[in-house]
């Protein structure tokens, strides 16, 4: 049914200026189109996220979206000189080392926006 459809994931924002600056400033992203509904982002391969305005905006206790990447370490670090904080995780099976955990073959960092929403960068999987 749906298997051939395109998705892309929905981030809530309670202060849409606030949160469109972060973006911006952050992560380097421009709306690719916006609305009352909210912004569009266009990102690699074709995907793409929703801004949305809520109140509900950084509840949610885990990933909302994820970005790929082929340098996790380069990556992390010119996010951080952009003002990026990464999250520390020391739980049973998963510990991050500078900002990174390493799983398996897989390695990935955790950063929440400027609602609270928890994002992350990892490795392509394959």
């Amino acid at each position: 049914m749906l298997t051939d459809h395109r998705a892309y994931a929905t981030i809530p924002a309670a202060d849409m200026n606030r949160a469109k600056a972060w973006y911006r400033d952050k992560l380097g992203l421009m709306p690719a189109s916006e609305d009352d509904m909210g912004c569009m982002y266009q990102v690699g391969g074709g995907s793409s996220f929703l801004l949305y305005p809520t109140s509900n905006a950084g509840q949610a206790p885990n990933t909302l979206l994820s970005f790929t990447t082929d340098d996790i370490e380069s990556e992390v670090q010119d996010m951080r000189r952009h003002g990026v904080t990464f999250e520390d995780y020391d739980m049973p099976g998963l510990k991050t080392v500078n900002g990174i955990a390493t799983m398996g073959k897989f390695h990935a960092a955790w950063f929440r926006d400027s609602e609270g929403n928890i994002l992350a960068v990892g490795d392509e999987l394959h």
